[in-house]
């Protein structure tokens, strides 16, 4: 043994090769700091061992090395500007020094090689993968870009057009593609990694791969010349511009550069390389996103945990009501393994809820995700029907009928009687309490409100809704269900609007005083969406979900929380309702909808909105993009903050998580609480206070002026729901 760690050991094996093995005390090999430092002493230890001629870098686990340990990186990323260059300057050292070794090294890649990973495979001279690998460098998904050397090798290996494809996206390539852009040198079967490698790498000790030649090319400027660089960069800037847009800096940084860096050998582009890197990681857009990261995992370990409690497996499920969103439901259940019985008392709903199915899974074979295989056993395990009798042996029933208390505890009432003792009921209500639900049953300790979100197929979240009397073992059962249809359960208590639509309706009513006070809808969406970052902005989501819909919501959101949801007087959305316009549904709403002559849906701002609104509105007058953001925000926020207060999420994590999920929530800012955080609680309640005058809804709890007056976060370990 010439070195022996935590996470790797060298050996030394028969003519003079060694072994670097990673093999950390966890699942996964990663790199952390340990880790980190382990690599520079086996590579001393290495360079000092007289008798190797060459080194094979491989994993004792399933997958190679998925990357930098990403738990280290928000202490990493507190630390002054200079101490975060240094640290991250040093690390890159270490894979230098290791790319410098006197010897050729190859790295043999099984599973996953994603960022340092990656980075390790490229400072070896070769590279072998077996069929299961997957190579990529993610990191502009956590806002930042490689630190490890991955932006000066992988270019100079590969070409900057496909390096930079590789990195401004984010994707990771499966070994044969990785091969064919020249990112790997072989690839074999599992069973013969090892074996391809040692190989590999004695025709390399031979003579018979030019190593040297190919180590120095890595380390050379890029060979573009001016003409070419001019090209290859302006196109990259142009097409990372149309993409990211300009609320994402680390793609924008990665293409600016690799330019930069082109004429520079290794030494001078690592400079740079350190420099861009350590300038993201104290970027607001990579705390959020490195946040995103540790929340979805918080999110997945809890789900995982809760699946495992559950004593019941669904082996059958019932939807109740056909329908969009019956189908859409339907077919998540079916598509993932577990067959469903959808019932309707209506023969019409029951072919629209088939229809839906069919018509998300021929859009799946258009575009080549679906084959006509996964298509009919779909279809096949979807059986509709009219009678109760049907479902008497399912094991899990969600009921997704009209959105209205007295229809749904009718037929929960129903259900009730027509299935076993132990199978579970849920509600996919969006916005009625689960506890007034409950009470249509006589055994509510298997009730619990299961939220789905539009389109069900699409959209990651469902909100699982324990009521009081329901009992832990279905909760663990939904969740388990939950997470078999491929979806993220996200476990709130019961309140009117649960949280994602308790935390919306009050967005939606900043917007509304926003309109009545002037302000133009059109101009609010744009700001909405160009400068604070939603996928849509107020006017078009609610044209989106439809009037009646929000009109129905709000009302149910106002009886439940009367002193702060009560329904605002000629609300744009009633009067658009009243008037039969109804949004995307019908073709009318605050815009006009229609389509161009490419036949593609457009939109336009529809002056019967504008004259719909006039009699009861202010006069029209611009506000500036700051006041407009906080008129509906502030409202969110503290809707967000007193559902955290009061028990109804237990963490701040998992809330953003919820609204980046079921809303889509800008990425960039990383959810509702992050977003607080980002600005700082200080100026939070300094900007919540200065609207205060316009009602209960901006008017924060002596909660969060506690924890600013404190200096808390609602990410402290120490900080949570009541």
């Amino acid at each position: 043994m010439i070195y022996a760690g935590s996470s790797l050991k060298v050996n030394l094996l028969q003519d003079g090769i060694a072994e670097v093995v990673f093999d950390a005390q966890g699942s996964v090999n990663k790199f952390d700091r340990q880790t980190v430092a382990e690599l520079a002493e086996a590579t001393k230890a290495l360079k000092a061992k007289a008798e190797v001629k060459g080194v094979v870098v491989r994993s004792a686990k399933s997958t190679f090395i998925v990357g930098a340990d990403i738990t280290e990186f928000t202490s990493l990323f507190d630390m002054p500007d200079a101490e975060v260059l240094t640290w991250v300057a040093h690390t890159s050292q270490v894979f230098d020094h290791f790319e410098d070794l006197p010897f050729p090294t190859i790295a043999a890649v099984n599973g996953f090689a994603l960022g340092g990973g990656c980075e390790m495979t490229l400072a070896c001279d070769l590279r072998v993968a077996d069929t299961t690998a997957s190579i990529g460098l993610p990191e502009v998904k956590l806002g930042l870009m490689p630190g490890f050397g991955g932006t000066v090798r992988l270019p100079r290996l590969i070409g900057a057009d496909n390096a930079l494809e590789w990195m401004t996206t984010g994707r990771d390539r499966k070994a044969a593609k990785a091969l064919a852009e020249g990112a790997v040198d072989a690839v074999v079967a599992p069973d013969k990694l090892v074996d391809a490698a040692i190989s590999m790498l004695k025709d390399a000790i031979a003579g018979k791969f030019d190593w040297q030649a190919r180590r120095a090319q890595k380390q050379a400027p890029l060979k573009l010349n001016k003409n070419e660089s001019m090209m290859s960069f302006s196109t990259a800037k142009a097409m990372v511009f149309a993409q990211a847009g300009k609320h994402y800096p680390a793609p924008h940084m990665m293409v600016d550069t690799i330019a930069k860096a082109a004429g520079l050998d290794r030494d001078g582009a690592l400079k740079l390389e350190n420099q861009g890197f350590a300038i993201l990681a104290k970027s607001d857009a990579a705390k959020a996103q490195v946040g995103i990261f540790l929340a979805d995992q918080l999110v997945k370990s809890k789900g995982k945990k809760q699946a495992k409690a559950a004593t019941k497996t669904i082996k059958q499920t019932a939807v109740l009501g056909a329908g969009i969103m019956g189908g859409g439901i339907a077919y998540q259940s079916a598509v993932k393994g577990t067959p469903v019985i959808m019932k309707d008392i209506n023969q019409a709903a029951l072919d629209l809820g088939l229809k839906e199915a069919a018509k998300i899974l021929g859009k799946g074979m258009e575009r080549g995700k679906v084959d006509a295989k996964t298509m009919a056993s779909t279809l096949n395990s979807i059986v509709p029907t009219l009678e109760y009798s049907a479902i008497k042996d399912v094991d899990l029933v969600i009921e997704a009928v009209v959105e209205n208390p007295k229809v749904k505890g009718i037929v929960l009432a129903e259900t009730e009687q027509h299935v076993g003792d132990d199978t579970v009921i849920c509600s996919n209500t969006s916005t009625i309490s689960i506890n007034q639900l409950a009470k249509s049953l006589k055994n509510p300790a298997r009730f619990c409100g299961m939220h789905f979100f539009n389109p069900v197929h699409k959209m990651p979240l469902v909100e699982i809704i324990r009521g009081e009397d329901t009992s832990e073992d279905t909760i663990s059962t939904v969740v388990a269900a939950t997470l078999a249809m491929g979806k993220t359960p996200i476990v709130v208590n019961d309140c009117p609007g649960f949280l994602v639509n308790r935390v919306l309706f009050p967005y939606f009513a900043g917007f509304s005083k926003l309109v009545m006070d002037g302000a133009d809808f059109v101009a609010v969406d744009k700001v909405m969406e160009k400068v604070f970052g939603w996928p849509m902005g107020p006017a078009y989501l609610l044209d989106v979900v439809g009037m009646d819909t929000a009109d129905h919501a709000s009302s149910v959101m106002a009886d439940g929380i009367p002193q702060r949801m009560q329904k605002i007087e000629n609300d744009p959305v009633t009067l658009l309702y009243k008037a039969n316009r109804l949004g995307q549904k019908n073709g009318k709403g605050f815009y006009n909808f229609s389509v161009d002559k490419r036949g593609r849906p457009a939109k336009a701002a529809a002056p019967e909105a504008y004259e719909l609104f006039t009699p009861h509105c202010a006069e029209k007058r611009e506000f500036d993009a700051d006041e407009i953001i906080a008129r509906v925000m502030v409202p969110m926020a503290n809707e967000a903050i007193r559902c955290l207060e009061e028990g109804i999420v237990a963490s701040a994590a998992e809330a953003d998580m919820a609204l980046l999920y079921g809303l889509g929530f800008p990425p960039f800012r990383g959810g509702i609480f992050r977003y607080i955080e980002t600005l700082g609680l200080d100026k939070f309640v300094a900007m919540a206070d200065k609207y205060a005058h316009l009602g209960a809804v901006y008017q924060i709890t002596d909660g969060v002026r506690a924890m600013a007056d404190a200096g808390k976060s609602y990410f402290s370990a120490d900080v949570k729901s009541a």
